[in-house]
């Protein structure tokens, strides 16, 4: 009766599992995996944000196949602020960076045809390629005096159906920042084999140095898809709205928008009334950035002055982002220490397999938790070594 490509193992794993029944015994929990950035006592401008919803236009109804003409202009003018000239033609509005993806999947690939995704990196890419019918390729980030893109391995992984390479910048959990070498590597190496480079920029406004990291929207040889949004960028993930900025040879670019705006059109996705906030939104962002970006800070100075005081584990090089990586002894598998952690410990931390990660011996922690949360969060994880 249903299509093989939903035919998943919908089983929780041992440690949802685990985190289920403490849930449902009420038991305590100190969660260092928070993703959700309006649910850790950020304090927002409610009234501005439900002034930007009241506006009266939204009561008209005038599809636009990629989105308002004003709202792309907003999402022009960030990249602006960036340096990077961004026409608003280029942009498409999306319900979500997940729908961006799949935009960019349907155009690209055809059932079968593969995408590289880094490793570690978020476990989404394989549902969001199964469910297009697509295969998923992992090439290697390595750490090595900091984290960088194995491209020995990556060109080898490139067969006759690839049709793009992925990257997130910064990278979800290490933080990675891809440096302008790689970034012109990435260009000419993807545009000489003819495949797009996929970009997902949603943390780029959360560097943890003072200089800003420059966006893959500027690439000019290979056509690039630029993604990013507002769930993270401006902290409004209920108000599904992103983008996806296309970037690369006219020929390309204006053949891949044309296809991408009949998917848009079909489905119309992104609703009217916060297309209008979106260009308020977008300088809403300033405030709740410096805020996370302070917490994040705070977090991580926090994590290694506990660090400093003990010998058994260490934290990887972070450069932006909302995560840290903490190398810990493979005593066992990162799931039965997670898992651990969670029932004597009453802290739940993400383990290393979740991102793919080569071997055990990994934890990730978010550094968006509550400062006082994480501290004793953190001090209980250290306490099991």
């Amino acid at each position: 009766m249903f299509a093989d490509r939903t035919n998943w193992n919908f089983a929780p794993n041992r440690l949802s599992a685990a985190l289920a029944r403490r849930r449902a015994a009420g038991q305590p929990l100190l969660d260092l995996s928070a993703s959700n950035p309006a649910a850790v006592g950020i304090v927002y401008e409610r009234e501005a944000i439900l002034r930007a919803l009241a506006n009266p236009a939204a009561l008209a109804y005038e599809p636009a196949a990629q989105g308002m003409e004003a709202a792309r202009r907003a999402v022009a003018e960030y990249y602006r602020e960036r340096g990077v000239e961004v026409a608003a033609g280029d942009i498409c509005l999306t319900a979500s960076t997940s729908e961006a993806y799949s935009f960019v999947f349907r155009t690209l690939c055809n059932p079968g045809d593969e995408i590289l995704v880094p490793a570690p990196s978020y476990p989404l890419f394989d549902f969001l390629a199964e469910i297009q019918d697509v295969r998923v390729t992992r090439y290697p980030l390595v750490h090595e005096h900091g984290w960088q893109i194995d491209f020995h391995t990556l060109e080898k992984a490139m067969t006759p159906r690839t049709r793009a390479v992925i990257v997130v910048h910064p990278n979800n959990p290490t933080g990675h920042f891809c440096k302008p070498a790689e970034m012109a590597r990435l260009d000419e190496l993807c545009a000489t084999r003819r495949i797009a480079l996929i970009a997902d920029e949603v943390f780029l406004d959360f560097p943890l140095t003072d200089a800003p990291a420059a966006t893959f929207a500027a690439n000019s040889r290979a056509l690039t898809f630029t993604l990013s949004g507002l769930s993270k960028l401006s902290g409004l993930p209920q108000m599904k709205a992103a983008w996806l900025v296309a970037s690369g040879p006219e020929e390309w670019k204006k053949a891949a928008l044309e296809r991408i705006e009949v998917i848009a059109d079909t489905y119309l996705s992104v609703n009217t009334p916060v297309q209008l906030a979106l260009p308020a939104f977008l300088e809403l962002r300033r405030g709740f950035q410096r805020q996370l970006i302070e917490r994040v800070r705070a977090n991580l100075a926090e994590l290694d002055r506990q660090l400093a005081a003990q010998k058994s584990c260490a934290r990887l090089e972070v450069e932006g982002g909302w995560y840290a990586v903490l190398r810990v002894p493979a005593t066992r598998t990162d799931e039965e220490l997670a898992i651990e952690l969670l029932e004597s410990r009453g802290v739940y931390a993400h383990p290393g397999h979740f991102y793919d990660f080569p071997r055990e011996g990994y934890l990730v922690v978010s550094l968006i938790a509550r400062e006082e949360e994480f501290a004793e969060g953190s001090r209980r994880l250290l306490r099991m070594f």
